[in-house]
């Protein structure tokens, strides 16, 4: 019934002939308990921006130019991932998220932190699994993706800036970069 009339508050219809206006809000209420925040922390090598006249010894002497390596910054990300396998505490996310982190906290749903490992990234595909201790978590059901057919309808589900999206699929398979190609990937 809430569906309902949330439906109709943002002017969609109530129902469609005889069938009621679908809703997503027992799906997201079953998975959600799997998916995570996902803090991290680190510190990242910078070089200063490059100054071709700062290359020449000459000109370094003569203006008593200090030698400037790599600055150290501290840096602070968040997002998201799924539990995918609970005995394990095996975590999914985006090799982004965790990239030079040295620090991974996971926030359950039911508020509890957990410190959490890199089992292994991939950078190309953007993919990347974590560790927590696994005490009582829930895990995601996986799919068959060699069922998805375009056209089928997605959600996605987050914990950091929207907390559900829906669409469609668009594409069966990833293009891969022309870089991968060239390389024979």
């Amino acid at each position: 019934m809430a569906a309902a009339a949330e439906a109709q508050a943002v002017g969609l219809p109530a129902a469609v002939g005889e069938t009621p206006m679908p809703s997503l809000a027992p799906m997201i209420k079953r998975v959600s308990p799997a998916v995570v925040n996902i803090a991290t922390r680190g510190t990242v090598r910078q070089r200063a921006p490059r100054n071709p006249l700062l290359d020449d010894p000459f000109f370094r002497r003569f203006f008593d130019v200090p030698e400037m390596g790599p600055r150290e910054r501290q840096f602070q990300s968040a997002g998201s991932g799924v539990i995918f396998d609970a005995r394990k505490g095996h975590i999914v996310t985006n090799a982004h998220v965790i990239e030079s982190a040295s620090e991974i906290t996971v926030t359950l749903m039911d508020g509890r932190d957990l410190q959490a490992t890199v089992v292994g990234s991939d950078e190309a595909s953007d993919i990347a699994v974590l560790r927590v201790e696994p005490s009582t978590l829930t895990q995601i059901a996986l799919g068959d993706s060699d069922r998805v057919e375009v056209g089928d309808f997605v959600v996605a589900i987050g914990k950091s800036v929207w907390p559900a999206a829906h669409g469609d699929v668009r594409h069966r398979q990833r293009p891969r970069p022309l870089w991968h190609q060239s390389r024979g990937l």
